[in-house]
């Protein structure tokens, strides 16, 4: 590692502030940099990227040279494979040198002309951030809603254009997810609103071209539900979904009609989860219904639609989650995972075939793509593994005969999926469960302690993280390092249970069993503690936060980026963006059972005076998932106590939120310092 330059890292100043619960103070000294007015914030904030910029700047010819190596990948003048929606093929196409999505279609047939809805590169100018979202086309294929966010909020102004003379129309909507759906009469359009202050998706409104007061047709009265509207794929439904963790409730209304009057589905019942596909005169519904913890698959008439009158298609089955249906006309397909792998079952309506698409690698990322029509027999699905790039492929179900539409390509001449190797390895946690990990590493390594290794999990809210093909991450891989992806319990990997047994008091599993692996990794010499890394963001930051307060010997460096780490005091403001919505995953700190629970993995309260790894630690200013002061008080707090002399650094984008800088190339320039930072640990410079 390079000689860093003897530069004092700034030290926040403290002011004690109390918080009481239970009957249990906690004195919080950094708690002042929640206020964003507050003069000392920006100022401490700035004065961390000084110092990070400082004590790395022996990297940043590196860092340009690895953005640069990314970049020479990524083919520039690229464009998606095109699909046909309601009489148009649409295309999102990228040109040399331009960072941001250019919008096309053409009618009817490939070779016509090509008519431009978007250049997001000429939109951007001006924004340090920008971001497009929410495309909606009306029926007539005249009028498109779409949102716009300038800040990296996620907070969108929806605006609507006039595809026939490319006016922008005066029409404003502010506060929205961006996301919106047209009825079938071409003038009314329904949109979701944002509560100004917690951005929780909580109402929904319709909009009448030309009138300028919307109506509102919904609200959400739980704050722990958030809410979203669409249009089924048959065109018939407009359909608001209300949805927490654990319960799910739709509101219909026929979008033939759209002044009428919304209709539930079903009414919530807590614990009951369901979703709801229109086809013909039936709902298709996945659901967990009587305890199908992995989900079941049932149907009932559109005009009978109480739950005594659902009917069973798919039965639930205790080793096959069942993630997802796609309908067509002759075929129902369903997204399904067994063992941690993706399948796609694919079903004749009458009855005739039932079989799986196959596959023989033992890691793999399978689903389907863009699928809008019924009356189809192809199907087109999304193909890739940690060795291999992204396929999308057209297959008919009739006939079995597949097409490769489209094929990534890795450019800058060096890339041969031949020379990696992928495995799946199993760790034992301390309970005595098997924890998956999906493992890459370009061929030659000998597992003898000395790889440096980078292990990464995310491990909540069900989300699971599929071994998916990165050109980004061919950068570590040429370097000699090893990739991990950790299966650990809290995604969905192995079904349902894993979820259920990695939240709330489970919650800890998926810190034990992240470390479970390192453990394991380390004992078969894939790495040893002096060359093991780990990263992890949002949710994976608290993660991070807690395998170091937990195991910090066993890494040499911790890569957090917008990490969760001050869980109590953010779980009891119920005034924080996300915060009610998060009770069924975290639990609710106002009952003392999950307030001393969270306290005791929190890893902002849970620091100790001890030693701690080498850190680099990123948060984004506009941020609504996750608040910059929370990676900003976990360094201010990491920096007082901490015992050793190990680097550790805060990085803040000023122009940000939670998901990083917009544009096709800033966000590779994370990649580059997080990666920068990584490889000078290991004495890597070029």
């Amino acid at each position: 590692m390079t000689d860093i330059p003897n530069i004092q890292p700034p030290i926040a100043k403290k002011i004690a502030h109390e918080i009481e619960k239970h009957g249990d103070k906690r004195v919080d000294h950094y708690f002042w940099m929640k206020d964003r007015q507050h003069p000392e914030v920006t100022k401490y904030l700035n004065a961390e990227n000084e110092y990070c910029d400082n004590k790395l700047a022996h990297t940043k010819t590196f860092q340009n040279d690895l953005f640069e190596e990314m970049k020479a990948r990524i083919k520039e003048d690229d464009e998606s494979v095109p699909y046909k929606y309601n009489g148009y093929w649409y295309i999102t196409k990228f040109e040399k040198g331009k960072g941001y999505p250019i919008y096309t279609r053409k009618k009817e047939s490939l070779v016509n002309p090509e008519e431009l809805l978007f250049d997001c590169n000429k939109m951007a100018e001006g924004h340090s951030y920008f971001k497009l979202a929410g495309i909606s086309v009306s029926p007539d294929n005249k009028l498109v809603s779409y949102g716009i966010d300038t800040t990296g909020r996620r907070n969108y102004t929806i605006h609507i254009k006039n595809l026939e003379n490319n006016e922008v129309k005066k029409d404003r909507v502010l506060s929205t997810t961006g996301s919106s759906c047209w009825a079938n009469d071409n003038k009314t359009l329904f949109y979701t609103k944002k509560d100004e202050v917690t951005l929780r998706s909580y109402q929904v409104y319709r909009h009448t071209l030309g009138e300028s007061e919307d109506q509102l047709v919904f609200e959400e009265g739980d704050e722990t539900f958030g809410v979203a509207v669409f249009k089924t794929k048959s065109k018939k439904y407009i359909t608001i979904a209300s949805y927490s963790t654990l319960t799910n409730e739709y509101h219909i209304l026929n979008a033939d009609e759209p002044n009428g009057k919304f209709e539930v589905f079903h009414k919530r019942i807590r614990g009951l989860e369901y979703s709801i596909s229109h086809y013909k005169k039936h709902f298709y519904i996945v659901t967990n219904k009587d305890r199908a913890v992995n989900f079941k698959l049932m149907k009932v008439e559109e005009n009978k639609r109480s739950i005594e009158n659902w009917n069973e298609v798919m039965p639930h089955r205790d080793e096959v989650l069942i993630e997802d249906i796609d309908i067509f006309k002759d075929y129902l397909v369903v997204s399904e995972r067994s063992n941690g792998l993706n399948q796609i079952r694919i079903m004749k309506w009458d009855g005739t075939e039932d079989y799986y698409l196959n596959f023989d690698n033992e890691t793999y990322t399978l689903y389907t793509g863009t699928n809008v029509d019924f009356d189809t027999e192809t199907l087109r699905y999304v193909y890739n593994s940690l060795t291999t790039p992204t396929s999308v492929i057209e297959f008919n179900m009739r006939t079995k005969k597949q097409v490769v539409l489209k094929e990534q390509e890795v450019l800058g001449g060096k890339f041969n999926k031949d020379n990696y190797s992928s495995e799946r390895i199993w760790a034992t946690a301390e309970d005595g469960t098997k924890i998956p990990m999906s493992v890459v590493y370009r061929k030659g390594i000998k597992k003898d302690g000395s790889n440096p290794l980078l292990q990464y999990a995310y491990g909540s809210y069900g989300s699971t993280l599929d071994p998916y093909f990165s050109t980004i991450r061919l950068s570590l891989l040429d370097r000699g390092f090893i990739y991990v992806i950790c299966h650990i319990r809290g995604g969905e990997y192995l079904g349902r249970p894993w979820y259920e047994n990695g939240k709330l008091l489970n919650k800890k599993n998926t810190f034990t069993d992240f470390i479970a692996c390192s453990l394991h990794l380390i004992k078969e010499r894939y790495t040893s503690s002096k060359h093991l890394y780990a990263m992890g963001g949002s949710a994976g930051g608290l993660l991070m936060g807690a395998i170091i307060n937990e195991a910090p010997e066993l890494y040499n460096g911790i890569v957090a980026a917008v990490p969760f780490v001050d869980v109590v005091t953010t779980m009891l403001d119920d005034s924080i963006p996300l915060t009610t919505g998060e009770y069924d995953e975290w639990g609710n700190p106002n009952d003392k059972l999950y307030y001393d629970y969270i306290k005791s993995y929190s890893p902002y309260d849970n620091i100790q005076q001890k030693a701690y790894p080498n850190m680099l630690v990123t948060t984004g200013i506009n941020d609504s998932q996750v608040q910059y002061w929370e990676p900003a008080k976990w360094v201010a707090k990491l920096r007082e106590m901490k015992t050793d002399h190990n680097q550790l650094y805060l990085k803040t984008n000023m122009d940000a939120g939670h998901g990083g800088a917009s544009g096709r190339y800033e966000s590779l320039k994370e990649n580059a310092l997080e990666f920068a930072f990584l490889l000078d640990l290991e004495g890597i410079s070029k």
